[in-house]
């Protein structure tokens, strides 16, 4: 039986950035890190040949996330998707207080240009950037909007 989503994965360019930003700012705890170089039954999983990556785990309540930086094979695509590209396009993280928390994260790199978040009356959120430009959905449900974590967590019962 699917249970739910499970990790995120993202590729970066500079995973020690990358793991301070998600832990320092977003306050995920580091679960574990890895690496390997060309090993058969990682290169069968991943679809690679001759892979070489080092990787970190990172959980927040419920959500991880899995962040890989890889030497080999080099990226296809360097550039950050937009909300339009076909894909996995962002992730959305979860806060009891965005206005308490949007100076904190952009202080400590979150990208939003000249932006501020927008109350839609069940969420306030908006569309940012982590430092290396992948697309980070950042949200305050609403009490009673049926969309909150606790929700997620109840069963058909």
């Amino acid at each position: 039986m699917i249970r739910g989503i499970h990790h995120v994965g993202i590729h970066c360019h500079d995973i020690a950035k990358m793991i301070a930003f998600y832990t320092d700012a977003l306050g995920f705890e580091m679960v574990g890190e890895f690496d390997w170089a060309n090993e058969d039954k990682l290169d069968y999983i991943v679809d690679l040949e001759d892979s070489v990556a080092k990787g970190a785990m990172m959980r927040s309540g419920t959500c991880y996330i899995e962040l890989f930086q890889y030497a080999q094979p080099a990226p296809r695509n360097t550039q950050a998707l937009t909300a339009a590209d076909k894909g996995y396009t962002h992730i959305c993280i979860d806060t009891d207080n965005i206005e308490e928390d949007f100076p904190r994260l952009i202080a400590a790199g979150l990208q939003v240009g000249d932006k501020n978040w927008v109350d839609m009356g069940h969420v306030r959120t908006l569309y940012c950037r982590d430092p290396e430009g992948n697309l980070i959905e950042l949200q305050q449900c609403m009490p009673g909007n049926g969309m909150e974590l606790k929700d997620a967590a109840k069963t058909g019962a």
